[in-house]
């Protein structure tokens, strides 16, 4: 019978070193899905190393990452007391964020209905408001911003507002996404719509101020020290 993996046993620990072989390893990059896993690292409280994934210098792209992420996408994480006690690697924001919220406990209702109603909402993050807010991205800001045909820019603009607009209908009369408790949900969509208004400067192209309901609870969510704190990590070189 072969003996327990440990983390050095993952070509990942090659190029990102452990120095706390114990903790939750997370390779990341303070981006919209990457800050997702660490606010909820920061939120829960659990014991992590963080490691920045550089992609000016194309590390998502070495066969040490890929080993860990075929998809070559952040984040991804290295739990080394995963299920069964044995190291875990896992990819994609969403199932990490269910994960760590199983693995805690935290962020993620027990009852089986509020279970799957949160998970309903992240995976509207998921295949809605991530993929449509980054495309609306390239074309405000990026080299789509270059294109004299403004078609697919308004394209993306009406699809970001017609999803803030079922969130802010969904945050009426309600704190959170799914009411009082704060969860998954809120962790995976607000950074979302913090890049929208502000490192993509679209606020103005989505008529931001029509989503009054989604600025509160953006407000709120910014205001969390752990958000703070999750916003800047892992700290870029």
């Amino acid at each position: 019978m072969s003996a327990t993996p440990t983390l050095s046993d993952f070509a990942v620990t090659q190029k990102w070193p452990a120095q706390h072989p114990e903790r939750l390893q997370l390779y990341s990059l303070p981006t919209p899905n990457g800050v997702k896993v660490s606010i909820m690292l920061e939120e829960t409280g659990l014991p992590y190393e963080p490691h920045l994934v550089n992609f000016q210098s194309n590390d998502q792209t070495t066969p040490e990452f890929l080993s860990l992420n075929p998809n070559n996408k952040i984040p991804a994480i290295l739990d080394p007391n995963g299920p069964g006690g044995k190291p875990l690697a896992l990819f994609e924001s969403g199932a990490i964020l269910v994960y760590l919220a199983e693995k805690t406990g935290q962020f993620l209702p027990q009852d089986a209905a509020g279970r799957y109603e949160t998970l309903q909402w992240l995976m509207f993050q998921m295949g809605g408001i991530g993929p449509m807010f980054g495309q609306l991205g390239f074309f405000d800001k990026f080299a789509g911003k270059d294109y004299e045909d403004k078609r697919p820019r308004d394209r993306y603009a009406a699809e970001s507002k017609r999803l803030l607009g079922v969130l802010d209908q969904r945050l009426e009369s309600r704190a959170w996404i799914m009411g009082e408790a704060y969860t998954i949900a809120d962790i995976a969509s607000f950074p979302w719509i913090r890049n929208l208004i502000g490192f993509y400067e679209a606020g103005a192209l989505v008529n931001i101020d029509e989503f009054p309901n989604v600025l509160r609870a953006l407000a709120a969510f910014v205001a969390r020290p752990a958000v703070a704190k999750g916003l800047e990590i892992p700290e870029r070189g």
